[in-house]
């Protein structure tokens, strides 16, 4: 008999609809896969698997399909907003349909037997869609830095946002071109290895992303580079190998190791694969800060950022204006938009402090993107760059190079007046700076700033003169950061002192006003020009 019964309720229950039992059930879950549904569970990867996969080419999923209903134990599989804003099918039909056919063009501009990359040959302009590729693909292995609204802004005029993309796990952008060059390459090619022939920030970017994909990876560096530096890339996992007293030494002996063992020889070039990777900047910036007026990015002779973000903004929005800044001693960018060709100047080769952007103008690709794309391309002087590296040290905790800094010196020179008033994004690109020379520019900053000040002047050689000197000093309020006294080396009278004096002060006011006051009580004093 309760056999018989349990069949009939079983009967029931299958005729009732699934709204009819839901109202029964006062712990229905909404997220419960429904039974009207019949869609048979399918085993799906993470979207970041999806995205990093490198043996197999992108697919877009369930397109043209009805996506099944979400259960309790495959949420981890999705991001719930983006599911529920029905962001996830929309997205990826839009970026992920076409880009098979454009990673297999990346793919076959690589040379599979080469013993260098080649991928500057190809004069094709990098398309909107290269660039989306290259963000979907690279987007687990680099971080969405912040662009975050600067206290710099009302000193300035301006709403000023800045992209901090030295929080890259290396300290440098270059990480976004890099990957997304490694992921494009062949299979047989990634199981040989890579090689390259620097101390830069891309050489540092390829060591460790090619050590995160285990792609066996060497890097050639001159017996001149810093300890720090070799240090730095071993622990990144590359194999460093010194060589040689000069950059060109350390390549050619890598291009050398590269035809002898297969190896793919990695400079640093405009090819269309690492300039999509790197106009993935834009992207993010336009995403992240609405309204955009204007983004600066810093150019010189490697301006691949410039260019493939300046693609990106370009084609979200073209009443973005694209402001790229280089270095006043090294104008080759300007030098090569006006020749209309790369300008090629060997004493801006090898410059220490500007790193990359004094570098050579390395291709034709990123030329023709920047003169048909950007905007306005502007020179800075050493002294704004310094001051630069000063503020965002004061006012953003951000230890950058010169690279970095370059952006937002524009603003201290004064070059952009036209930006008053609007919103402004200034990329932070770098923040590889050696120790030695970070000491060595905070103390010339503060000097160009009028905050650190040096004068001389002759007292009499008895107790009480330096003691009156250190009255006036405290009562003006400056800081005394040394004190000197010389008693031999002296053409004055007998019996005096002269005293070298360094403070510190507030601004320029204040120097002017503490100068004023010693002139008052000692007036032979002079004071050291900066």
């Amino acid at each position: 008999m309760n056999f018989a019964a349990q069949i009939l309720y079983s009967r029931v229950l299958k005729n009732r609809s699934p709204r009819d039992r839901t109202r029964e059930d006062e712990d229905y879950d909404p997220f419960w896969q429904r039974d009207d549904n019949k869609i048979k569970k399918q085993d799906a990867p993470a979207l970041c698997d999806l995205h990093c996969c490198k043996d197999e080419p992108i697919r877009n999923g369930l397109i043209g399909q009805k996506p099944p209903s979400i259960n309790p134990e495959r949420l981890k599989d999705f991001g719930e907003e983006d599911y529920l804003n029905g962001d996830v099918k929309t997205w990826e039909m839009k970026i992920v349909s076409r880009n098979e056919e454009l990673l297999r063009d990346a793919l076959s501009r690589i040379p599979q037997s080469s013993s260098r990359t080649s991928l500057s040959s190809s004069n094709k302009l990098i398309r909107f869609e290269d660039i989306s590729a290259a963000a979907f693909k690279i987007q687990c292995g680099v971080q969405k830095t912040p662009c975050m609204y600067s206290r710099l802004s009302k000193q300035y005029g301006m709403d000023i946002y800045l992209k901090k993309e030295f929080l890259q796990y290396t300290g440098s952008v270059k990480e976004r071109g890099v990957l997304y060059l490694l992921t494009s390459l062949p299979q047989d090619q990634q199981r040989k290895g890579v090689i390259v022939a620097s101390d830069s920030n891309f050489s540092m970017a390829v060591a460790y992303h090619a050590s995160e994909l285990r792609i066996p990876v060497f890097v050639i560096m001159s017996t001149s580079t810093s300890p720090a530096r070799v240090k730095m890339c071993r622990e990144y996992g590359a194999m460093v190998i010194s060589y040689g007293t000069t950059a060109k030494d350390s390549q050619t002996h890598a291009r050398r190791l590269a035809q002898e063992n297969a190896y793919l020889y990695l400079e640093e070039e405009d090819s269309a694969v690492y300039l999509s990777g790197l106009g993935t900047v834009g992207l993010e910036v336009y995403e992240q800060v609405p309204k955009l007026d204007a983004v600066i990015f810093p150019a010189g002779g490697h301006c691949g950022l410039l260019a493939g973000s300046a693609a990106a903004l370009k084609h979200l929005n073209p009443r973005i204006s694209v402001i790229g800044v280089e270095p006043e001693s090294f104008p080759v960018l300007q030098q090569s938009l006006k020749a209309g060709h790369p300008i090629e100047d060997q004493a801006c080769s090898n410059h220490h402090f500007y790193g990359d952007v004094s570098g050579l103008c390395f291709g034709s690709n990123s030329l023709q993107l920047t003169g048909k794309l950007v905007d306005k391309v502007v020179a800075v002087r050493e002294e704004d760059i310094l001051i630069s590296m000063l503020r965002l040290l004061e006012y953003e905790r951000a230890t950058v190079d010169a690279e970095g800094a370059i952006g937002l010196a524009a603003l201290v020179a004064g070059k952009l007046p036209e930006l008053k008033g609007k919103r402004v994004a200034i990329v932070i690109c770098s923040g590889n700076l050696e120790l030695h020379l970070l000491q060595q520019c905070i103390a010339r900053a503060l000097t160009l700033d009028n905050r650190v000040c040096r004068f001389s002047l002759v007292l009499s050689d008895s107790p009480g003169d330096i003691s009156k000197l250190l009255e006036i000093l405290a009562r003006e309020e400056a800081r005394v950061l040394d004190i000197k006294q010389e008693h031999t080396f002296v053409t004055s009278e007998l019996f005096t002192v002269e005293v070298t004096c360094t403070v510190e002060t507030r601004d320029k006011i204040h120097t002017a006003q503490l100068r004023n006051a010693l002139l008052e009580r000692y007036p032979t004093a002079t004071w050291t020009e900066r």
